[in-house]
Parts: C-alpha cells; structure tokens; sequence
C-alpha cells in the first residue's frame, strides 16, 4: 500500500531522483495544472478522488504541483477546508511558499479552468505519465544493475522482478469492494419497485406496452433502435424523446433532460418533425398546400409548450465517438443529462480509418456501452440493418445488424422496426396497405430482439408517416 504521507514522497525524491537517461521523461504540465486548479476549486473532491487512487505527491512532474499537492494532504489529514487561501498558508508554514511559485502561482492555478468536470480526465493522465516515467527509470536501473551485478543472476532477477510488480501494483486501483453495499443498494430497488409496482422507473418510452416490458428506459442502459431506411428509426427516436419531455400529467415527474446527435439530418429539419408530431399536423400537406388557420395554431401551440425544455440537439456530421463522448461530459458538466439519443451508429467515423469497418464499428458500440456506464443514464442508438432480411422475404434478426455483430453484444436492449410478416408469396408483390381504421398509418413490429433484463415481446404499432409518429396498438405477440 502506497505510503499518502506528504512528507515521503518529497524527502525521497530529494534523496534519490530518478535516473531517465538523457532524453526529457514524460510529462504533461497542462494536465497537472487542470488537476491543482480542480484540486484548489472543488473543495476536496478532486484530493479525494485522486487519494482513492493512490495518488501521491511524486505522481506530479513539476516540483511545484508536488507541494501544493503535498500542503493539501496536510489540510485533509487537519480536517481542514481545502481552497486556494487554506492551501497558501500550509505552503507558508511549512516554508515551501516560495518554492511552489508564491502566492500569484496558487492564485493563477484557479484562473485557468471553470468546471472541474475533466478532473478524471486529467488525472488519468497524469497517472499514465508518473507510471511510464517509473517504468523508464526502473529499466534504466535494471540495466546499470546488470552491468554491475555480483550478486548472481537470482537475486537480481528477483529485484527487477519485485520493482516492476510495485508499478504494477500501484497502477491497480481498488475497485472489488464488499458485498454489504451492492446488496443494501438492490434491496433499496426491490423496495422501489414494489411500492411503484407497475409504473415506469426509468425514463418512460411513450408505449404503455414497451414500458409493460422494459419499465421504462434505465439508468447505465445501450438501447438499439435498428432498421432499413425508410421503415421510421428517426421517427420512434423523436417520439421517445416526446415522451421523455413531457411526462404524464400527475405522474410527478420533472422533463427529462435529452442529447440528440444527428449525424444525418440538420436540426432545423429535426425540429419540424418534432412540430408536427406534436401538433399531429400532416408534415407532407403542410409542405405542398397551403395550412390552414387550425394547422398554424396547432404548431404555433406545439411551438410553445417545447420553449424552454430541456433538449439539446447537435447536428454536426462526420464526428467520431471520442467527440461525441466529450460533448455529453460537457452538457452534463452545465446541466443534468437524463438520456442521449445518437442517430445514428452507421454514421460514426471511426478512430482508425485504417482498421475494418466491421472493428470500427465494434469499438463505437463499446464506447456507447460505456458511456451510458459513465454517465448513468440510458443512450439509444439508431442503427441501419443490412438487406438479408428483404432478400430472404423474412423478419429481421439481430444478426442483420449492419457491419458490426458487436451491437448485438454490447447492447442491453436491441430493438428492431418491421413490418407485420407475410408469407413469402404474399410478401412477393404485396403493396403496403393503410390501417383501415387509421387513415395514413401503416401497421409496423417492434420486434424486441433482446432485452437483457426482462422477456422478449413483439410490439404492434401503427406508423404515420406523414405525422412521423407511431402510436400503440394492443400487444398480441410475446416470446418468452
């Protein structure tokens, strides 16, 4: 167990500095300003964070850093406040003022960042860099011992062994913890679902019949929606994201706060979707006649009840998932995040042009996965399915999941948009019919493909594409 005392660390260093040869060892600066300034603003969250890792004065490249470092240990073991006055004057009593930069040093420190939302991001760096520089100086050491030894080769062998399994050690955070409070945590949501037994714990879907089988979108959760185009993945994406804004009446629930990224469709078009689903205003008349006075006051009204809501659209094109990824940790630095939505997976590039497709694609799905880990939220993603399902006149399968069987994986719930099924003579010529008691819709399956905590169930919906809107129908299918 790594040795926290502020004192150590510094005396050790002083007494026998690592040797890195001649080149300059690894480092960055920006990274350990970001974690002092974080460190100096939060009020001993960051200090606590970085000690839950073990972190200790020498994990710092700039002598400076390592005695602020040092003066907030000091004030943490005192139980005292932890801030830029509080830090300055245990750097003055224990006389190492002058040599952590003085006064106007600790004073710029708070001046260069405004949240201190990047503080693991920062500080995973700097463990890297301490790690690689303790690497560096353990070979360069090993290699002057084997020059030297005379020992025999046993006992060096056992040194060197020993040296490299302390870094090893020390780069492991704890992570196993005791079953005592997972288990107070689950009992905790037992009690929660009896109590609301049968109503919507995560964030409600819009369909009385999907939230019957999920209870809603949950936290940590990857939701695929897949799909051939034209068949309403961007369409059932709004209308959860309807449903996550406005909640049922009585149902004591605040609107979600919401993501979208469309990397396909501009968000002003994104938004007239929205409009007219909302309005229930056809979108197809509206763009080819004139409105009439009901249409305007309908979206006017439709207009007005989204002002003001919690939904952030970014519309860029061409991102990669670690943009992606740093936008969320940006939004969720100003703001709550309940859910994002990524329209969609096909449309990410990947980090690697070079790799597959197929491994570009495994490596978005794992990030997504992780994402929703991170941020404890639930993330649905759109995906494209190839053609195999067309060709063979049949449902989809999440094995149709284009370039990537990784999704399948990853995700906790895999959705998939179809039409009802037909025999293969049928599905040859068959010419898409409107519901006869929905003018305008079209009969569509939600087939739930995988639902990792719960049984699997085709969904009957009705599709109005010129609404861009799907409604329920009652549930007739089910698959254990």
């Amino acid at each position: 167990m790594a040795d926290l005392s502020p004192e150590r660390p510094r005396r050790a260093r002083r007494e026998a500095a690592p040797n890195y040869g001649d080149r300059v060892p690894p480092h960055n600066l920006d990274a350990e300003r970001g974690l002092m300034a974080s460190l100096l603003l939060d009020g001993g969250d960051t200090l606590q964070r970085c000690l839950e890792q073990r972190v200790t004065p020498d994990y710092f490249f700039d002598p400076k850093h390592q005695d602020i470092y040092a003066a907030a240990i000091k004030l943490s073991q005192e139980s005292s406040a932890i801030d830029e006055i509080t830090v300055t004057e245990a750097l003055r009593r224990g006389g190492r003022l002058e040599t952590a930069g003085g006064v106007a040093y600790v004073n710029e420190l708070t001046s260069l960042v405004t949240s201190t939302a990047h503080a693991p991001h920062w500080l995973a760096i700097i463990r890297e860099k301490h790690f690689l520089r303790s690497l560096i100086a353990t070979a360069v050491t090993t290699v002057e011992k084997a020059h030297t030894h005379t020992e025999g080769i046993s006992r060096l062998l056992e040194d060197v062994e020993q040296s490299f399994f302390r870094i090893s050690e020390d780069r492991l955070t704890e992570s196993a913890v005791s079953i005592d409070k997972p288990i107070e945590e689950a009992m905790e949501l037992v009690q929660r679902i009896i109590r609301d037994r049968n109503s919507v714990q995560g964030v409600p879907t819009g369909f009385p019949d999907l939230d019957a089988l999920t209870f809603g979108f949950q936290s940590g959760q990857m939701v695929v929606v897949a799909a051939r185009p034209g068949m309403g993945k961007t369409s059932i994406a709004l209308n959860f994201i309807e449903a996550a804004l406005f909640p049922k009446p009585n149902s004591g629930r605040e609107p979600a706060h919401v993501l979208l990224f469309s990397l396909e469709m501009p968000a002003r078009e994104l938004a007239l979707r929205l409009l007219c689903s909302r309005a229930r205003v056809n979108m197809q008349k509206l763009r080819t006649a004139h409105p009439d006075q009901q249409m305007q006051i309908d979206l006017v009204q439709a207009a007005n009840e989204f002002k003001g809501l919690p939904l952030v659209v970014d519309d860029n094109g061409g991102q990669n998932i670690l943009e992606i990824r740093a936008k969320c940790r940006r939004v969720s630095a100003r703001r709550k995040l309940d859910m994002v939505v990524i329209d969609y997976i096909q449309l990410i590039n990947g980090l690697d042009s070079a790799l597959p497709r197929e491994q570009q694609i495994a490596e978005v799905s794992r990030s997504i996965k992780a994402m929703a880990k991170e941020f404890k939220i639930p993330i649905i993603a759109l995906a494209q399915l190839n053609r195999k399902s067309e060709d063979e006149a049949r449902q989809p399968r999440m094995s149709d999941l284009r370039e990537s069987g990784s999704i399948e994986q990853d995700a906790d719930i895999v959705m998939l948009i179809s039409k009802p099924p037909t025999s293969q003579k049928q599905a040859a010529d068959q010419q898409e019919e409107e519901h006869a008691a929905h003018p305008g819709s079209f009969m569509r399956q939600l087939i739930v493909a995988k639902n990792r905590n719960g049984p699997t169930y085709d969904v009957n919906l009705l599709f109005n594409p010129g609404l861009t809107r799907f409604e329920s129908l009652a549930r007739d299918h089910r698959h254990e």
